[in-house]
C-alpha cells in the first residue's frame, strides 16, 4: 500500500530521509477535546483500526527482530496495549509494571515523577525476570521521560539487562536527550520529521479542519 513506510528509527541515528517523513497512522490519533486534566491527544483511537495497529506494532518491533528479546515490560495504563502487541510480535514474555498497591503478589517498588509533575510509585512482582533477561520497555507516548527512567532503573536492580525502548513518541526536550543517547529507542515518530515537530509543539496538522486523516494508505 502506497504510503506505508517500513521500518523504525533508531534514537542513536541523526540522519533521516525524506521518504521517511510519513508514517500515515498517526493521522489516526484524536486530540483533546476535553481540556485541562488531559492529555494534549488520544492515541489508543489508532488502535481501533486494524491495518493501523498492525503497522505500528510491525515498525516498533522492526529494530528488536535480530535480538534476543526475553521481555516486554509495558508500563501501567497506557504502555500495555503497545507492550502485549509488541510481546507477541517478538515472541517474548509481557511483563507489567504496575502502579503501587495493585500488586497482590510480593512486589519490588520504585519511586517516579510523570510529565505533569505527579510523583508516585511503581511496582512488579517478585520474582519478575531471570538475571540477564533481554527487556524491552514499553509506554504509549514519553514526554519528559520521568517515568521510563523509573522503570529502567527498577528492571535493572531486578537484574535485567535493558535491550531498549519502544513508544509510539519521544518528545524532543532537554529531559529526553540523555535517553536517546543511552538506550536504543524504537519510536513511530521520527526525530528530525515533521510529526516530530508537531508532536513537540502538541498539534497535529491532521487536527485542523478539511485535513484528510490516513489517505496515503
Amino acid at each position: 500500500m502506497a504510503g506505508r513506510i517500513r521500518g523504525i528509527h533508531l534514537c542513536e541515528e541523526t540522519q533521516v530521509s525524506d521518504d521517511r517523513n510519513h508514517r500515515w497512522y498517526l493521522d489516526l490519533m484524536m486530540p483533546n477535546t476535553k481540556g485541562e486534566g488531559f492529555a494534549w491527544l488520544y492515541p489508543p483511537s489508532l488502535y481501533a483500526d486494524p491495518a493501523a495497529f498492525r503497522q505500528l506494532l510491525d515498525d516498533l518491533a522492526e529494530p528488536f527482530l535480530a535480538e534476543r528479546i526475553d521481555l516486554v515490560a509495558g508500563l501501567d495504563a497506557t504502555g500495555f496495549i503497545l507492550g502485549a502487541g509488541l510481546a507477541a510480535r517478538l515472541n517474548a514474555g509481557f511483563l507489567a509494571i504496575r502502579k503501587a498497591g495493585t500488586v497482590a503478589a510480593e512486589s519490588e517498588t520504585i519511586s517516579f515523577t510523570n510529565y505533569t509533575g505527579r510523583t508516585g510509585e511503581m511496582e512488579v512482582h517478585k520474582p519478575a525476570l531471570a538475571p540477564g533477561a533481554r527487556v524491552v520497555l514499553v509506554d504509549q507516548w514519553i514526554e519528559t521521560g520521568g517515568t521510563m527512567r523509573s522503570s529502567i532503573a527498577l528492571i535493572e536492580r531486578l537484574g535485567g539487562v535493558v535491550a531498549g525502548v519502544a513508544t509510539i513518541c519521544i518528545e524532543e526536550t532537554k529531559a529526553t536527550e540523555a535517553m536517546r543517547r543511552d538506550y536504543k529507542c524504537a519510536t513511530a515518530v521520527v526525530p528530525g520529521t515533521s510529526y516530530q515537530r508537531q508532536c513537540n509543539a502538541h498539534h497535529l496538522d491532521s487536527f485542523d479542519p478539511g485535513e484528510n486523516r490516513a489517505t496515503n494508505r
